[in-house]
C-alpha cells in the first residue's frame, strides 16, 4: 500500500492525540514552544536524510510511499516522520510529568508541575561543604605541617 507509511504516522499521532486533551499535556497549547522544540530535529534530520540518499546509503521503497519527493529527494513521509515523532515524544513526556505531579503530596494538579511548596536553596541530599583552614605548606608532596 502506498500510503502505508503516513498511516503509520497519522496512527501515531491519533494514540498520542489523548495525551494532550485527557491528561492535559499542554504541547499544542504552547505552538511556540512546540516549534522551537521540533524544528531543529527536522533541520538536522532532513539534511542527514538528504546526504545519505546522494550517497545511496538508502533509499525508501516505492510500495510503502507515496512517491512525492521533496528536494534533494527526500520522500514526504520522512519530514511527516520528522514532525509526528518528536510531538508524540513531548506529549508523552508532558503527560507523564503531570501524571507524577499529581501523586506528589501537596501537589497541584491544576498547575501541572508546579508544586505549592517553596523549594529551599539548600539541597538536603548534599552534605554541606565546609571550606577547611589551610596549612601552611600542606599539599606539597609532604611537606609542610607533616614535618613541623
Amino acid at each position: 500500500m502506498r500510503a502505508e507509511y503516513l498511516l503509520l504516522m497519522a496512527g501515531c499521532v491519533a494514540i498520542t492525540l489523548p495525551l494532550e486533551f485527557v491528561l492535559g499535556a499542554r504541547v499544542y497549547r504552547r505552538p511556540w514552544r512546540t516549534v522551537l522544540a521540533v524544528v531543529p530535529v527536522l533541520v538536522i534530520f532532513y539534511a542527514w536524510d538528504a546526504v545519505a540518499i546522494a550517497r545511496g546509503h538508502w533509499d525508501y521503497s516505492p510500495a510503502h510511499t507515496t512517491g512525492w519527493l521533496l528536494p534533494f529527494g527526500v520522500p514526504v513521509e520522512e519530514v511527516v516522520f520528522f514532525v509526528v515523532i518528536p510531538l508524540c515524544g513531548l506529549l508523552t513526556f508532558e503527560a507523564v510529568g503531570r501524571m507524577l505531579a499529581r501523586r506528589r503530596p501537596g501537589a497541584n494538579p491544576a498547575v501541572g508541575n508546579a508544586s505549592p511548596r517553596p523549594r529551599s536553596r539548600k539541597s538536603p541530599s548534599l552534605p554541606e561543604f565546609r571550606e577547611q583552614p589551610r596549612v601552611s605548606g600542606a599539599g606539597r608532596g609532604g611537606e609542610g605541617a607533616a614535618d613541623a
